[in-house]
């Protein structure tokens, strides 16, 4: 799942606060429980050296209730007393947490990332149709934005007057239609290709809808559904509405989730086209390799299976190893430890790579890592050789040093 979309504009020359939190207030004392669960990572945050400018915004905007509505959670990222990103996620997270670091929390962004669509409500009757914009993830923004268009051609309803007039009138309303549609899809696609949605969500009148599909160009057509329930006029069911748009996202992600499953599983029927395991893994960020990190549920957390482990790291994110000789070997000149899946992610993000969270049974991934690549060479890493397993009989060496497991107390 890219990321630029969501990390474009944070700073990299100053530590962040990413907080994960359950942001659910369904029962009477919903308030109270997240002003709790913010207090104890507020505190987390003060312990690590957060600026109180940095606290006390953090505060502001998660005492804001949300527009998310039932259980869900939230994902902020803040610095020198703003927050950057406020993110909904559709569930509450297994747990709350928060870090100072000196990069967010990247498997946190992922998880938001992936309920981050950006997609286009299209509503058509015979006159024209409403346009809005939405981002998914942004819990604190504006609903959408929007625009109407009619198609000026006025025409637009057949009356039964009987004989030849009958039949005019007939001719001059549906040309009425054909013209508006032409409108509305050449409106359409301009925006297509300006604003670069994800998903057009087609609704309102069955005939407009199928005279627009008919004239919009192949652009929009690819990423042209049609959803029910919705209309221009009054009266439609809008809880209704809203749970077949809801529908229709999920579809989507899962769709985009699965097609990068799919290259995944491509990719390593072809020597040097992906890796899985942590050495494997590991050799690629250090070369700048991956375009796209694949972890399951257990790895991507809150919690994750790695937060209580360490990483060396050097001076920049790529310089990454198991042990302080592998990063001095990279020209580190102050490694130090961090948790193992903060530097897996500063590294992704560093190289321009996208982080998809896996169902465990959707793939099967050595200590739940894998990495597509985009480009290989002689010395790119082959996942016969380079495992996670813990099983003895299985050895292995990197080529930066020796082997060892996550769960080695080590590591």
């Amino acid at each position: 799942m890219r990321l630029d979309r969501i990390t474009a504009d944070l700073p990299t020359d100053v530590p962040l606060a990413t907080v994960v939190l359950d942001a659910t207030r369904e029962s009477e004392t919903g308030e109270q429980a997240v002003l709790t669960r913010w207090k104890d990572l507020q505190r987390t945050l003060a312990e690590k050296g957060a600026d109180d400018g940095t606290l006390d915004a953090l505060g502001e905007r998660i005492q804001a209730v949300s527009r998310g509505g039932g259980q869900h959670g939230r994902v902020l990222v803040a610095t020198r007393g703003e927050v950057l990103l406020d993110c909904a996620l559709s569930t509450p997270p297994a747990a709350d947490e928060a870090i100072w670091a000196p990069g967010p929390n990247v498997f946190a962004l992922a998880r938001a990332a992936d309920e981050h669509v950006r997609y286009l409500v299209v509503a058509v009757d015979r006159s024209g149709a409403d346009l809005t914009l939405y981002e998914s993830a942004n819990v604190a923004g504006a609903a959408g934005e929007g625009t109407s268009l009619e198609g000026g051609h006025d025409v637009v309803t057949k009356v039964n007057t009987g004989g030849r007039s009958h039949r005019r009138f007939e001719s001059r309303a549906e040309d009425s239609w054909e013209r508006n549609a032409e409108a509305v899809a050449a409106e359409l696609d301009r925006v297509v290709a300006a604003r670069r949605p994800e998903l057009v969500l087609l609704t309102g009148d069955v005939r407009a809808r199928a005279l627009v599909a008919d004239e919009v160009g192949a652009q929009t057509r690819q990423v042209l559904t049609p959803v029910e329930g919705g209309s221009r006029a009054d009266g439609v069911n809008p809880d209704a509405f809203a749970a077949n748009v809801s529908a229709a996202l999920l579809q989507f992600r899962l769709r985009r989730r699965e097609d990068v499953l799919d290259r995944l599983r491509e990719a390593r029927g072809r020597e040097g086209g992906a890796v899985s395991g942590r050495d494997g893994v590991l050799e690629v960020l250090r070369r700048g390799q991956v375009d796209e990190l694949v972890i399951t549920e257990a790895v991507a957390g809150p919690p994750s299976s790695l937060a209580d482990r360490e990483l060396w790291v050097g001076n920049g994110p790529l310089e990454i190893g198991l042990t302080e000789a592998d990063v001095i070997d990279l020209g580190a000149t102050a490694p130090h430890r961090v948790r193992a899946d903060l530097a897996l992610g500063w590294a992704v993000l560093a190289q321009g790579g996208g982080v998809t969270v896996a169902d465990e049974a959707s793939i099967g991934l050595p200590d739940g890592a894998g990495a597509v690549l985009r480009w290989n060479d002689a010395a790119t890493p082959s996942d016969q050789v380079f495992t996670m397993s813990a099983d003895p009989h299985r050895e292995g060496r990197t080529r930066v040093g020796r082997r060892q497991d996550l769960d080695d107390p080590a590591v």
